[in-house]
């Protein structure tokens, strides 16, 4: 292995340890908490060292927290989908959407709600965006009218609305099992 090699390992590493240790505070403290002077000290390197990996700053180390989720929420859906039987798949689907947006508030807020450096469905797309939706499309199948991607968008935004609406305390705790089974019943 030459020189070049173990280089570029170490700026993969250096770009890894980067967007970990801004997923970490902003799960700890929120997103305000994140700054690349932050991430510097945290990381021990010098803010234009971040600047070489993110030349976006901030926003590029917030796509790249997004991305990165994306990746651990296919991996997290694709289980769900595996470990249920064909009856329960949708419903725990649906339970393991819920949990990983409430064990992951932040990086799920990156996923979905902050503004990202990559384009949700374009042809420029990244592809834990496009394993991400795929999965959503997996569990619910095509319908009956077989534009299964339209039936992934609203259920995705059903799915959504339950997260935020639950995180901001909006909906009634002892109902999330009703609610769970009515979106699953309305898409299974």
């Amino acid at each position: 292995m030459g020189v070049r090699e173990r280089k570029e390992r170490e700026r993969q590493d250096r770009a890894h340890r980067i967007v970990e240790c801004a997923r970490t505070i902003a799960e700890k403290e929120g997103w305000p908490a994140v700054t690349t002077r932050r991430l510097a000290d945290e990381i021990e390197y010098s803010p234009p060292v971040l600047y070489g990996h993110f030349p976006e700053g901030r926003d590029g180390i917030v796509s790249a927290v997004a991305l990165a989720g994306f990746g651990d929420f296919t991996t997290a859906m694709r289980q769900a989908l595996e470990g249920a039987d064909e009856a329960g798949r949708l419903t725990a689907f649906i339970r393991a959407y819920l949990d990983f947006a409430a064990d992951n508030p932040a990086t799920y807020e990156a996923m979905f709600s902050m503004r990202l450096g990559v384009r949700f469905a374009h042809e420029s797309t990244p592809p834990e965006l496009r394993a991400g939706f795929e999965t959503l499309v997996s569990a619910i199948g095509g319908g009956s009218t077989g534009d299964a991607g339209t039936r992934a968008e609203v259920f995705w935004s059903a799915l959504h609305g339950m997260c935020v609406l639950t995180r901001g305390q909006r909906l009634a705790p002892d109902n999330e099992a009703a609610r769970v089974e009515r979106l699953a019943a309305l898409f299974g």
